[in-house]
């Protein structure tokens, strides 16, 4: 866990309806899914498989195929003797099917191959075209300037900041944020992140030859924001569209110091079936943040070029089993942040690839003071100008101690566990901001005197 708070840091998204992308229409028929009618018999296979009896308009939301679709492929297997129906109602699509016993061979067989039992993919091709369609690169204004004047004008407030990281999210060349622990780097990245406008949609997985790569994930895909008035056109709009792609806000994708090389890779998943895309595929048309720059096991040289040359050219090659390669899109605003100065991190050459370099480092007090008030409104605790004065000028200013974008929160947090523990309503005062300060930096400050005269 870096210095950033998950849950208050990330400002809200804009209102992204008007920035819905055209999603693909729906396939009326298997040719138009672009997949081999055998991909979709062995899907039906396994559902039923494991559901048994199912009616088709279980398996249409299972699978996220329409049901002209699935019926052209369930008349398949049922010719092939692989499928039988279990029960017709009065509607045409009022019909339940079932594995013969031939059907449950082979879908045994299908399962033991390949496991996966998600939606049904969309090709690598439809995934290419997409995202190069929706890329944040093609977005216009990548970042509203207002927007990023909102999010730096109290507490990241600095000498040309707002221009350095305008420029860095204009070019989509990628950024290094800089500057002592606790400064508040990576709570800005995620707020950067948080300003890519717009829509995308998203697979819930990719198929390339015989391989699924499952992509879609809840965690990082997040759905739009609820607008007013907009939920039926939504709702008639995806009855016409092609329900293998998601609609989501613009991913932003953080990954720390258990960061490694494995993790740039695809990942085969034996229990699901299928391979699981990497985070930098994940965070395709939005962000990849990588925090703790010089902390991850893979060297950060090492890490960056790996990620360098990709961003630069738009495509990552990424292996399967047995040796194959597949080419996949790259579509990430990368930005980095660090603790420690990068000539220690990177030489000359190496620092040179990397578009904008920006210092974070200790606020002002003005800044600081705005950020201590918004804190305390979103912590819910009453404003004291007087306890903010002594913690300015008495304990920051007595132990020498820089104005750090963190230490408002920390203090705040702390001052609410001790009410908690106690039973009592959090208060700001001089007493609880102090047992707050002492739990925070007196073991870091000196060392325990008592236990220093028993060594003497």
């Amino acid at each position: 866990m870096t210095e950033v708070d998950y849950y208050t840091a990330a400002t809200s998204r804009p209102a992204d309806a008007a920035l819905m992308p055209p999603l693909p229409p729906q396939p009326k028929s298997l040719h138009e899914t672009g997949l081999e009618r055998q991909l979709v018999v062995e899907l039906i296979a396994k559902a039923m498989l494991v559901a048994g009896k199912s009616h088709l308009s279980v398996l249409a939301t299972r699978l996220r195929l329409s049901i002209n679709v699935l019926r052209e492929v369930l008349d398949f297997m049922v010719g092939e003797q692989l499928a039988e129906v279990a029960w017709r109602g009065e509607s045409e699509i009022d019909v339940q099917y079932q594995l013969t016993g031939a059907g449950k061979q082979h879908a045994a067989g299908f399962m033991a191959r390949c496991a996966y039992l998600g939606a049904a993919p969309v090709t690598l091709a439809s995934y290419r075209a997409m995202v190069a369609r929706q890329s944040w690169r093609a977005q216009e204004p990548r970042v509203d300037s207002d927007d990023l004047a909102l999010v730096l004008c109290g507490a990241h407030a600095g000498p040309g900041l707002l221009d350095t990281v305008g420029a860095a999210l204009y070019s989509g060349r990628s950024l290094l944020l800089y500057g002592p622990p606790g400064s508040g780097k990576s709570a800005l990245a995620l707020q950067l992140g948080k300003l890519l406008h717009g829509l995308v949609a998203v697979p819930y997985a990719v198929v390339v030859g015989r391989d699924i790569i499952s992509l879609y994930d809840p965690a990082v895909h997040l759905p739009p924001a609820p607008q007013h008035g907009n939920h039926a056109r939504q709702s008639l709009e995806r009855r016409s569209t092609d329900i293998r792609w998601v609609l989501c806000q613009r991913p932003v994708i953080q990954v720390g110091a258990g960061f490694d090389a494995s993790m740039l890779e695809l990942r085969h998943d034996e229990a699901g079936g299928c391979y699981q895309a990497p985070p930098h595929v994940r965070a395709n048309n939005g962000m990849l943040i990588i925090d703790d720059l010089g902390c991850q096991r893979l060297p950060a040289p090492q890490l960056l070029t790996r990620l360098l040359q990709p961003a630069a050219s738009g495509i990552d090659q990424l292996g399967l089993s047995g040796g194959a390669s597949i080419s996949m899109p790259f579509d990430n605003a990368l930005l980095l942040v660090t603790n420690v100065a990068p000539a220690s991190l990177f030489d000359a050459t190496l620092l040179r690839r990397i578009g904008y370099k920006v210092r974070i480092g200790p606020l002002g007090e003005s800044a600081y003071r705005l950020l201590f008030r918004q804190q305390c409104r979103a912590t819910g605790i009453a404003f004291d100008e007087a306890v903010l004065h002594h913690l300015l000028h008495q304990l920051h200013g007595a132990s020498g101690r820089p104005l750090l974008a963190s230490t408002p929160r920390e203090l705040l947090d702390r001052i609410a566990d001790f009410a908690g523990f106690a039973g009592s309503e959090a208060q700001l005062t001089v007493a609880t901001l102090e047992q707050a300060w002492s739990s925070l930096f007196a073991s870091c400050d000196a060392p325990d005197a008592a236990q220093h005269e028993s060594i003497a």
